[in-house]
């Protein structure tokens, strides 16, 4: 079965009928593969190549993406599937749904993490899940590295102030002219997750110090990342900009807390790509309205704010829509990864970027 635009099919030649139950068995040459995800993400996640590259290596069971599992249609296709393609809007997969998907091998997620909809269940019966997260990283770190170089010139301040006062800046208005700009700065790495790294590579152009805190890191690691391993309180007393790319898990949750964002030195720049619960929002709105920060905030806890919540109109915050992941032409990415994964499921290959039941808890 192939998928055309809008979810209309073509037949080709069907895979032969699944007859066992056999979890050991090996996938087809054209592995039975079902697509779970919100109504109208095909032809954004899978444009013109990766979808041709998806026909020629996947042997889809239903016409469109699924957005649920209940209806008979979805339960016959899950039935017979091999791989679930998810993306998001997948409904979650749980012991309940891996019943009735006796010949399920695998979870390819063409999207970031799998912890939304994924339940220990899926881990547990052997199941292998690949994430296409690497290659969401890419334009988050884009994003945190304009983010760390424009919060640095204090253009989001100053630029609301020119178009109020419609005149160039003073002396004055500048303030903190002791690290205006990137020359020198001090950047704080928090988290060395696939984003953290990429962000470290792309920090390496600018002519900036770079320290990172994970606790999973080691010295000699951080050395080969051309980084320096500091403890968290030493990261936020000492750094010009802190940009956060650790994971939600119980133990990040409130990670800076009041008192570690005392922490920070006036004039700081605080950039959160990653959740807005490893940030006590209360703590750090006292900060932001005295002005001693700045900050620029693509995720918040709650997501969005209150309405008339004071971050909205502060001008040394800038919120933006949860966009710094894939977004338009840069989902492209998400889908060629995930049928690049399936390529290698179906030479019987191991995937390329695994998601592994161990390291889940300190995965986004």
């Amino acid at each position: 079965m192939r998928l055309l635009s809008g979810g209309k099919v073509r037949t080709t030649d069907e895979a032969p009928a699944h007859t066992g139950t056999d979890t050991t068995a090996q996938p087809s040459r054209r592995p039975r593969t079902l697509l779970a995800m919100a109504s109208g993400l095909l032809d954004e996640v899978f444009p013109a190549p990766a979808r041709a590259l998806l026909e020629e290596t996947a042997d889809l069971q239903a016409p469109a993406p699924v957005g649920e599992f209940a209806s008979p249609g979805a339960r016959e296709a899950l039935a017979r599937c091999e791989v679930l393609l998810t993306g998001w809007g997948c409904p979650p997969v749980d012991a309940s749904v891996l019943e009735r998907a006796p010949a399920l091998r695998a979870v390819v997620h063409a999207a970031g993490t799998v912890k939304t909809f994924l339940t220990p269940a899926v881990f547990e019966r052997g199941i292998v899940v690949s994430s296409a997260a690497a290659a969401n990283s890419v334009p988050v770190a884009e994003f945190t590295l304009a983010a760390v170089i424009m919060g640095a010139k204090r253009a989001f301040p100053l630029a609301r102030l020119f178009r109020d006062r419609r005149t160039h800046r003073t002396a004055a208005d500048l303030g903190r002219q002791h690290w205006l700009g990137t020359n020198g700065l001090r950047v704080g790495v928090v988290g060395g997750s696939r984003t953290g790294r990429r962000v470290i590579e792309l920090l390496g152009a600018l002519d900036v110090d770079i320290t990172l805190y994970d606790p999973y890191v080691t010295d000699a690691e951080a050395r080969s990342l051309g980084v320096t391993r500091v403890e968290l309180d030493a990261l936020l007393a000492t750094s010009d900009v802190v940009t956060l790319h650790a994971p939600q898990t119980p133990a990040t949750r409130h990670l800076l807390d009041a008192r570690r964002i005392g922490l920070m030195r006036p004039g700081t720049l605080l950039v959160n790509t990653a959740r807005g619960a490893l940030v006590d929002t209360e703590a750090l709105t006292e900060h932001l309205v005295r002005g001693r920060i700045d900050a620029v905030l693509d995720v918040t806890e709650p997501e969005p704010l209150p309405a008339h919540h004071p971050l909205w109109d502060l001008p040394n915050v800038l919120i933006t829509p949860h966009l710094a992941g894939a977004q338009g032409n840069e989902t492209a990415r998400l889908g060629t990864q995930a049928v690049e994964e399936l390529a290698r499921f179906a030479r019987g290959e191991p995937f390329a970027h695994p998601v592994l039941a161990a390291e889940l808890e300190r995965l986004a």
